[in-house]
């Protein structure tokens, strides 16, 4: 069939992009395009072959093969098919496992049924030679498409670039079309003002129980050194002795409790009823949290498909922004406004219905942790913080700094 495939290996291309840009080979390093880079892909593999496309494959890693929001988007793009290896966590670094093995069985699949005429593989792994061979026995062309090195070296196996029929260097100008390095000056957020009472809150003595069981836990399972005050991408430093949990103030509460555990000035609304305590001892939620509508009471039938579609094609998955899109639904469905002015008062807690129902809703994007299926506790904060910050915006509030 005179018409030409694209097989990308997107470790490859993407990390090779991150080096090229950003100096590592860190994916987390680069915003990508996802449209424009398919787009060019699509254009170049048509120039290059004089054929015209019949589809471009992307394969890639994800942990349990789950799609994660790149993914996603790829997937309902026009002639674009995603196959998912695994991806495994060895040594502290991320490895792909069997997505050679799938780009090897379906080059060879496509050749052997003369499914096209020309095969444009984006790879450097030495691995796909005997597919690459096997492909130019049935007839086919194999272009080999190579990321330009950070370096000026070569970033393909030397066997592969000499079995290849012909061969392309995708340099920085092609590349910075879709990708581009990201700049780390911080969180790419606006920050609000900090909150004094988050840090009145996180300066509270704990039990002396909850400090020595801390201790005792290894590094690896100790809270994240986040505070649970993180709004709009701000971080309030924590003690050394950890953000404390619901059930650690619940204990300051405890019968017997010193009184110097518990801090007179501080009022905590956490975001779990579960030993969420104030001044006034009251532990239960308050009547207008549970008289708030979900979303999900808010959403009919039509908007539900429509927020599936979005969330699919343009919601990139990001935690911050995963939080905007949610509080954004949730403001525009609400027939009593009354229902916006009491959640902006609550904060910064999240009533339990609403938040427990904003974090399944994040689950949806691949940020559960592949350990425990638990959302990570920062991503949690992240997540919080983009519900906030669409709340300031809808409500117009403006929170004045600690100290002022």
């Amino acid at each position: 069939m005179d018409r030409c495939i694209v097989l990308v290996d997107a470790g490859y291309l993407l990390g090779a992009a991150a080096s090229l840009l950003a100096g590592e080979p860190s994916r987390s390093r680069i915003t990508v395009d996802h449209t424009a880079l398919i787009q060019g892909l699509r254009e170049q593999a048509e120039s290059d072959t004089e054929r015209p496309l019949l589809r471009i494959y992307w394969f890639d890693g994800a942990p349990d093969r789950v799609p994660q929001p790149e993914h996603r988007r790829l997937r309902v793009m026009p002639r674009v098919t995603v196959r998912l290896g695994a991806l495994t966590r060895s040594d502290g670094r991320w490895a792909q496992k069997g997505v050679d093995a799938a780009m090897h069985a379906e080059l060879t699949e496509l050749a052997r049924n003369r499914a096209c005429s020309d095969v444009v593989l984006v790879t450097g792994d030495g691995d796909l030679l005997p597919g690459m061979m096997a492909a130019k026995e049935h007839g086919v062309a194999v272009h080999l498409w190579a990321v330009q090195a950070a370096d000026g070296d070569y970033n393909q196996s030397e066997d592969l670039v000499a079995e290849a029929d012909e061969r392309r260097v995708l340099d920085r100008t092609w590349i910075t079309k879709a990708v581009q390095a990201k700049e780390f000056g911080g969180i790419c957020a606006p920050p609000p003002a900090p909150r004094p009472e988050i840090a009145a809150i996180l300066s509270a003595p704990l039990p002396e129980s909850s400090l020595s069981q801390a201790a005792e836990r290894p590094a690896e399972e100790r809270p994240h050194p986040a505070a649970a005050g993180v709004r709009g991408g701000t971080e309030e430093r924590m003690p050394a002795k950890g953000v404390p949990t619901p059930k650690d103030l619940a204990a300051l509460r405890a019968p017997g409790a010193h009184p110097a555990q518990h801090p007179t000035t501080a009022t905590l609304r956490w975001s779990s009823d579960k030993g969420w305590v104030d001044r006034s001892g009251v532990a239960a939620e308050p009547p207008e949290a549970a008289s708030m509508p979900t979303l999900a009471q808010l959403t009919t039938a039509e908007q539900r498909w429509a927020d599936r579609e979005e969330d699919i094609t343009t919601v990139g998955g990001d935690p911050y922004e995963v939080g905007q899109v949610f509080a954004r639904r949730w403001v525009e469905r609400l027939g009593d406004p009354s229902h916006l002015q009491k959640l902006s008062s609550m904060y910064p807690r999240v009533p339990h219905r609403i938040d427990g129902e904003l974090l399944r809703y994040a689950a949806r994007f691949g940020l559960l942790a592949h350990k425990d299926d638990q959302i990570d506790e920062h991503d949690r904060y992240a997540i919080r913080a983009g519900f906030w910050r669409e709340i300031d915006v809808r409500t117009g509030t403006e929170h004045a700094p600690a100290g002022d």
